[in-house]
């Protein structure tokens, strides 16, 4: 699995952006997330499950939050783009999503980054918070049946952001070390 300071792989995949006819679908790569920002990239295993939406529905909840970060939010599973904008349409709280969902079809990108369960071959929720530079700073990896913490991603991305040294359970606007 690549880790903390590995570069994120370079990939070219279709994603869902937009429900507007014609304009669903766009490419993205690795240049779209190394763009100057820091990028937050996290995997959900399959669409049309039951806790991937609660945890996509919360990132989206918390877009505001990342965009203050001047973070890009990419969120990512190995179905299609075609199965993702169906959900999207068939989901009322994946309607309004803010980001983009990306579409590992080929599984390619998911197996480069060492994040596919071996049985199955779905993604394990992964997430990945990465510098302007491309390098992994975090990863974090939760089993199939539990959530992550959003808020917990946030706190993290603001830790990183600092570029100082945070002490345990550190949180934006105390002191650094």
């Amino acid at each position: 699995m690549l880790t903390v300071g590995d570069k994120f792989p370079e990939f070219e995949k279709q994603a869902v952006v937009s429900l507007d006819p014609g304009k669903e679908f766009k490419s993205l790569t690795q240049k779209d997330i190394q763009n100057g920002k820091w990028t937050v990239f996290f995997w959900w295993p399959l669409d049309f499950t039951f806790v991937c939406p609660t945890e996509i529905t919360s990132f989206n909840d918390h877009y505001d939050e990342f965009e203050k970060r001047d973070a890009n939010l990419i969120g990512a599973s190995i179905d299609s783009e075609f199965v993702h904008l169906a959900w999207r349409n068939q989901d009322a709280n994946l309607k309004k999503l803010k980001f983009p969902m990306l579409a590992d079809t080929s599984k390619s990108l998911s197996e480069e980054l060492g994040i596919l369960e071996k049985k199955n071959k779905v993604a394990y929720r992964t997430t990945y918070i990465i510098d302007p530079d491309g390098v992994i700073q975090h990863v974090s990896v939760n089993g199939l049946d539990v959530g992550r913490n959003v808020k917990e991603t946030i706190r993290l991305l603001d830790a990183f952001q600092t570029g100082e040294l945070t002490p345990c359970g550190w949180e934006p606007g105390q002191k650094t070390l």
